[in-house]
């Protein structure tokens, strides 16, 4: 699986409280990622965030 966060990110945190081993909050005050390539044992958890960030930022594939 693999995770991007896209430009309407507003910062909320939820991902980075979600799923901290993958998600950060970047200088910017956006959602950033670690890495783009997500441990399989973390997939669940980013999945999770993905379907409650308020303005759908999260991309999986």
């Amino acid at each position: 699986m693999k995770v991007h966060v896209n430009a309407s990110c507003i910062g909320c945190g939820l991902c980075a409280s979600t799923c901290p081993n993958v998600f950060l909050i970047t200088d910017g005050g956006t959602a950033g990622v670690y890495s783009q390539e997500v441990p399989p044992e973390l997939e669940d958890q980013v999945q999770a965030a993905a379907d409650a960030c308020p303005v759908s930022a999260i991309e999986v594939g």
